[in-house]
């Protein structure tokens, strides 16, 4: 169990135009990651140190993005601004979580500019919707060249800050915040109106950056 990315929602500027704006704080430049045909959602990407990486994701007008929860979310993050939607922790096997949670990992598939296909397994982006303090799950089933993360390395994920409560996040991890999170450094915040991640610093060749 590791943090295996983080997830930024496209503010009213758009898609291309917020990935321009983060990478000229970060000193970096986002790729075009393709696009989730089972969401309806596209992304841009950015990959990270340690094998993690960045995406700003946007709602496409399909009907996937009214049907599908992650498609929801990204949606109703877009239309409050823009900003953090989520962090998302990679597992080697579901059937854990998805006893806890009682339902069934969904299918994720994000069709890349090259044309090869990215396949995973997700759990839990209806509980992200209701309360966005908690991350959601990811299984890869595609190989790690495949990763998203892959030609990192420029950009490193120093620290978190959430906005929430350490104990609730302990019982959706089963105890294993610490394992999710034990290379990044977290400073909790109290959930004051909205939780979930309330920013992130990094590091790159514009020093310390803070978003």
């Amino acid at each position: 169990m590791r943090l295996d990315h983080l997830s930024y929602a496209a503010g009213p500027e758009g898609l291309d135009a917020t990935a321009d704006q983060l990478g000229r704080q970060l000193g970096a430049v986002f790729t075009d990651g393709g696009f989730h045909p089972r969401f309806g959602t596209v992304n841009r990407i950015l990959p990270l140190a340690g094998g993690r990486y960045l995406e700003i994701v946007a709602v496409l007008d399909h009907p996937s993005a009214d049907k599908a929860p992650f498609g929801q979310a990204v949606r109703a993050r877009s239309a409050a601004g823009g900003g953090w939607l989520g962090w998302v922790v990679a597992v080697d096997d579901l059937g854990v979580m998805q006893q806890r949670i009682g339902r069934t990992p969904v299918l994720g598939l994000r069709h890349l500019p090259d044309g090869r296909v990215l396949e995973w397994l997700q759990l839990g982006v209806r509980d992200l919707q209701n309360d966005p303090q908690l991350p959601f799950f990811v299984q890869w089933i595609s190989g790690p060249g495949m990763h998203p993360s892959v030609g990192g390395g420029a950009v490193e994920l120093l620290s978190v800050e959430i906005a929430g409560e350490r104990d609730r996040l302990d019982e959706w991890l089963g105890g294993k915040t610490d394992s999710a999170l034990d290379d990044v450094d977290v400073a909790w915040t109290a959930p004051d109106d909205v939780p979930g991640i309330a920013a992130a610093v990094f590091s790159g060749q514009r020093g310390m950056v803070r978003i």
